[in-house]
């Protein structure tokens, strides 16, 4: 009769766990450089319009958003369009202070190139529209986007 030996080598295989952090570290950068942060939290309503003939901008970095649109929270704020600069209801007169604190963030060789981009929800009429842009004239920021989706035109809109 066959003798039976006992196993007395380890029963399960250890994994190695050296390279570990290194790897979580790793994906971790990946993570942050790729992630974009949203810059600004809307407080008005934008639907855009939608276009046929639309241009993708170049360089983002050199735009600057102003929001038109009717609130959000329309039981606090009302139904009437409102302008938003950055993350702050603001108004008409306060469109020059913006355009020039966002000169001043840019380098002296891009200010030429900045662009104003409207965001403005579908529904809005021009009267506000032209305030912001008469506003713009005054300030010489000359250069001015109208944000749209890329869409079939519907008649009546």
């Amino acid at each position: 009769m066959g003798r039976f030996k006992k196993d007395t080598g380890p029963k399960s295989v250890k994994i190695n766990t050296a390279s570990l952090p290194d790897i979580i570290f790793m994906l971790l950068f990946f993570f942050m450089v790729t992630t974009t942060m949203r810059e600004t939290t809307l407080f008005v309503r934008t639907q855009l319009p939608s276009a046929t003939e639309i241009q993708k901008l170049e360089r983002k970095s050199l735009v600057s958003f102003i929001y038109i649109g009717p609130p959000l929270q329309s039981q606090v704020f009302g139904t009437e369009p409102r302008i938003q600069l950055n993350d702050a209801f603001a108004s008409v007169s306060e469109i020059a202070s913006f355009i020039a604190a966002e000169r001043e963030a840019r380098q002296e060789v891009e200010r030429p190139l900045m662009t104003t981009s409207l965001k403005i929800d579908r529904d809005t009429r021009m009267g506000i529209v032209t305030d912001v842009k008469q506003e713009l004239r005054l300030v010489n920021a000359l250069k001015i986007n109208y944000s749209t989706l890329r869409g079939e035109v519907t008649a009546g809109r």
